[in-house]
């Protein structure tokens, strides 16, 4: 066996300290390999491929001795799969099914009848794979989607570089559909070539197996790590790929910037039928690719590996714009681009129209997910982030395997019907109408002013968990950094942001649009107070309130309501005022007045920005003192003052002045946001207080 350090183009994983702490456990050991194969993308991309192991156990019913086989389970993610994700099947039962089984045009009927074979019953379901382990008899299975290995499957003359590679040693079957049958094509070959060590699966992948898990991992490894070495040496004879270079690359900071600018009016017009969440990428490779002189020839003709193109779509767009184009005019670029998407659209139709069968489910959204932009980088576009930027990985191993089989012999596509028959397949279907209900807030960006800590986290907090992304925006990196560890990038990301100027805010959201693609909720949330008499009220005093208060909200309005006018997709404003705005206090004068232009400036925009379908809102809190930043400091000890009480008793005395007697905490100012959001959402140029009543407070 190889030792690690020899190998060149995967990782080595294998610990033998953690693999021998799980003992015998054969359970343990398969799910020990399939997540370090899982953590190389070269190996497997995610959510693709399975892994299998078989075990002796005792039978529950006869207390007989059977072959269990454990597996991935549907939907399921070799790199981080657990117990939980796996299910446990009588072996010979799957082998039983031969008996029942009607040929190729019914085999869809089988998958129903996995779960007659279930042994575990806290199995997942088990996924349309399962045959593909279960017909063959070796303890430890891996079916791996590896970019060396599906470019060999998706040359040209696959099953002739397959030998070339690895003599008599491996097996070839052309393409077929994943199912009960493709199970019954395995053995047969294996029962043709019983010492094979493996079988290429034509356009899609490659099984291989061994009596240990360590044994298949290695013999997985060695596989892939041939398959890499012929590609490499064919790519230096060959002395370029994809046909070399046409253009070249901006810089990295022009990249960014152009993408930037460019992605709300993507994200606009990928979203004519649903919103779209947006990821962007300028990986070398992808650069290799998009600048070629190829591209041209092998974007049209789509990807070869159907779980590529289940989430890429079946072909790109490729964006007719120069690298350096002046951006800086959406209009203009939106009337440049838009024939090309109105195109992408009417060749999805026509696909669809040429290939669908009685029973296919209804067109889905006919928009691109890929779209490329030579010179500048790729955009992919779905339903959430994660799906995003999956994609974005799925294309690049796209890329891979083209890269690869250009050098070998000559990239190979499916044909279109066959990849619609897999696009539109009933179990594919069906796995999609199983999916979760999407929370209020899918599909929604939203930048938070001021999250750091306090009410601004609350909100933020608050639109994470019904469902939206959101750019964690303050000034202190500090905050920052606390408040967005409980999330994923895919989730939440922080950015360092001062509201008085312009170029930060600018930066904050340039910075939205590049990590999800653009905008679609702003809350102002970033504030202070300051509570003097008037003859202690300095001018420092007054300017500072009114540029985080007021001119912070002027030019965050005026920063998003740009995006949000290019994308046309609509579009929410919230401030976060004060009670204080509506009320006369003592010892008051430069918060207050501040509040109140917050409160108007909402309006006024509230009047100007309906027609672009961009409400406008504020919220006003009162008393929020446990748990705000606001209240840390002397404007507590001013307020207490103010009421001749001590600043421990400000919580119960702003309690007992409200008609409600509540304490009012950050989670019911973030609350009333929502309900702007999700609820009311025919509502602009309103204010909610959310301070348990104060009645002089009430809106009149």
């Amino acid at each position: 066996m190889k030792n690690k350090h020899n190998y060149k183009y995967v990782d080595y994983l294998w610990d033998e300290k953690k693999a021998a702490s799980l003992g015998d456990d054969q359970v343990a050991l398969f799910l020990y390999r399939s997540n370090i194969l899982g953590a190389d993308l070269r190996i497997t991309n995610y959510g693709g491929g399975n892994t299998s192991c078989k075990t002796i156990e005792r039978d529950p019913l006869t207390n007989e001795e059977v072959e269990v086989m454990w597996i991935k389970g549907s939907g399921g993610d070799i790199g981080t799969l657990t117990r939980a994700g796996i299910a446990g099947l009588y072996n010979q039962r799957l082998h039983d099914l031969k008996k029942v089984y009607r040929g190729l045009e019914h085999e869809d009927e089988m998958v129903a009848l996995f779960n007659h074979c279930i042994y575990d019953l806290d199995s997942r379901a088990p996924s349309i794979d399962t045959p593909l382990h279960g017909l063959l008899p070796f303890r430890h299975i891996d079916h791996l989607h590896p970019d060396a290995l599906i470019a060999v499957a998706a040359a040209e003359d696959s099953e002739k570089i397959t030998k070339e590679i690895w003599g008599d040693s491996m097996g070839w079957v052309p393409w077929q559909r994943p199912g009960f049958d493709l199970g019954l094509q395995l053995e047969a070959c294996l029962n043709k070539n019983p010492n094979i060590r493996g079988i290429v699966l034509g356009s899609h992948g490659v099984f291989t197996w061994g009596e240990t898990s360590y044994e298949s991992y290695v013999n997985s490894l060695e596989v892939i790590e041939a398959a890499s070495q012929y590609i490499e040496d064919k790519v230096k004879e060959k002395g370029s790929v994809f046909g070399g270079q046409k253009i070249e690359s901006l810089s990295p900071e022009k990249r960014s910037h152009q993408a930037a600018l460019l992605a709300p009016t993507l994200r606009g017009l990928c979203s004519s039928e649903n919103h779209m969440i947006g990821h962007f990428t300028d990986d070398e490779k992808v650069l290799e690719y998009i600048n070629s002189n190829d591209l041209e020839r092998l974007a049209p003709m789509g990807t070869s590996c159907p779980d590529h193109f289940l989430r890429t779509k079946i072909k790109p767009l490729i964006l007719n714009l120069s690298p350096d184009e002046d951006l800086s005019d959406s209009q203009s670029i939106l009337n440049k681009i838009s024939a090309s998407f109105d195109q992408y659209r009417q060749d999805y139709k026509e696909y669809y129209e040429a290939c669908k069968h009685p029973d296919s489910p209804a067109i889905r959204d006919a928009n691109p997910v890929v779209i490329l932009y030579p010179g500048v980088g790729m955009f992919t576009f779905a339903k959430n982030k994660q799906t995003a930027r999956v994609a974005s990985e799925f294309y690049v191993n796209a890329i891979n395997v083209m890269r690869g089989a250009e050098a070998i012999t000559k990239y190979t596509s499916l044909p279109r019907q066959e990849a619609f028959n897999i696009e539109y397949w009933l179990l594919e279907e069906a796995k999609l109408q199983r999916q979760p209900k999407e929370k209020p807030l899918s599909r929604k960006v939203a930048l938070v002013t001021g999250s750091g800590g306090g009410i601004g986290r609350a909100i933020a907090d608050k639109l994470i968990a019904e469902g939206a992304n959101v750019l964690f925006t303050d000034i202190s990196e500090e905050y920052l950094e606390e408040a967005t560890a409980a999330y994923s990038t895919d989730q939440a990301i922080g950015c360092y942001c001062d509201v008085t100027q312009a170029e930060s805010l600018q930066n904050a959201v340039q910075k939205a649009c590049l990590q999800f693609g653009g905008l679609d909720i702003v809350v102002h949330s970033a504030g202070l107070a300051i509570s003097k008499p008037l003859l202690d009220t300095t001018e420092a005093d007054w300017n500072l309130l009114q540029d985080v208060l007021v001119k912070g909200q002027f030019l965050l309005s005026k920063t998003a309501a740009e995006i949000m006018i290019k994308q046309g997709l609509g579009g929410n404003i919230v401030n976060i005022a004060s009670k204080n705005g509506l009320v006369s206090g003592p010892n008051n004068a430069g918060y207050g007045t501040a509040k109140a232009a917050q409160m108007h400036l909402s309006r006024l925009l509230a009047a100007e920005l309906a027609s672009d379908q961009i409400r406008v809102n504020t919220v006003n809190p009162d008393g929020v003192i446990l748990g705000s930043k606001i209240w840390e400091g002397e404007w507590a000890e001013g307020r207490a003052k103010a009421y001749g009480i001590s600043v421990e008793e400000l919580p119960e005395f702003y309690a007992k002045r409200n008609i409600l007697n509540k304490i009012i905490k950050p989670e019911d100012i973030a609350n009333g946001v929502f309900a702007f959001l999700a609820v009311l959402d025919k509502s602009t140029g309103n204010i909610i207080n959310v301070d348990g009543g104060v009645t002089n407070a009430f809106v009149r």
